[in-house]
């Protein structure tokens, strides 16, 4: 399901995404931005990588992976940098800086600034939600009463989405923990597993061992929120985060103490 988010964005990124501009245009766009300053040059890329044009994604995408590391630094430390553009740095920059920006991050409204909605398509086929009402998914519920420890384990590991869903669940968890090493298994997936307040150990352990999905500002701010998360990553985690969810999380009555402590002190440091 496609999900419409507005932009500010300026009257240089916006000759290239403006409705009814034509695909020769926009992929103009993507060999254009070479040669923009630091935030045009990451914002015209961010909105064409979400192009309905594959052609246009394709090299919006392939763009990003160039991007030298000064220029992402540039973009980290400017005034008002787009907090869903930061959201997808660390997975598409081959050049990604190893600190993670830790300031708040806005949008401006300037004069000299235009504004325009991009249509996102923020869903992949993977991540359709399961409907555990259908007969297929049935099935494999069924199934899966059947099945021994090692045949489990071996669906875990290569199963769809389905699969995944009913397994991620089992008792043993020798099962559960092997669907979160399953290669398929998708960001998003991960982040409803964590907001749903799993009570499984191995699974909260072998999370945070991942470094890629760790990367995930929204997977570092789910964990946080889950008490099962061991202490010493969620302080780790909130070093990352912008100020206004440190202050949410200094108020926060749902998390361990020590953890809202910490936040309060990382929060009071950022103000001075």
């Amino acid at each position: 399901m496609a999900e419409k988010i507005r932009l500010t964005i300026s009257p240089t990124v916006a000759a290239f995404v403006r409705s009814g501009t034509s695909v020769e245009i926009r992929l103009t766009g993507c060999e254009a931005a070479a040669d923009m300053v630091a935030p045009d040059r990451l914002m015209l890329l961010f909105c064409l990588s979400k192009d309905a044009e594959p052609a246009v994604r394709s090299s919006a995408l392939s763009s990003f992976k160039h991007v030298p590391a000064e220029v992402l630094l540039e973009y980290m430390n400017s005034d008002s940098p787009n907090s869903l553009v930061l959201e997808v740095l660390p997975t598409l920059c081959q050049f990604y800086p190893k600190e993670f920006p830790t300031d708040e991050v806005f949008l401006t409204n300037n004069e000299d600034e235009t504004e325009t909605t991009t249509e996102i398509n923020t869903e992949t086929e993977d991540e359709i939600p399961v409907n555990e009402e259908n007969e297929q998914f049935l099935s494999k519920y069924k199934t899966a009463q059947l099945m021994g420890i090692g045949e489990k384990i071996k669906m875990a590991l290569s199963g769809d989405k389905e699969w995944r869903s009913i397994l991620v669940k089992d008792a043993n968890k020798l099962v559960s923990g092997s669907v979160i090493k399953n290669p398929r298994i998708t960001e998003a997936e991960i982040l409803t597993l964590i907001k749903a307040g799993i009570q499984n150990d191995e699974i909260m352990r072998l999370i945070c061992a991942n470094k890629e999905w760790i990367k995930s500002y929204k997977i570092r701010k789910a964990l946080i929120e889950n008490n099962r998360t061991p202490v010493q990553n969620s302080m780790r985690y909130l070093d990352t985060m912008v100020v206004k969810d440190l202050a949410a999380f200094a108020k926060s009555k749902n998390i361990s103490s020590v953890i809202s402590t910490m936040a309060k002190r990382l929060l009071l440091n950022k103000k001075k």
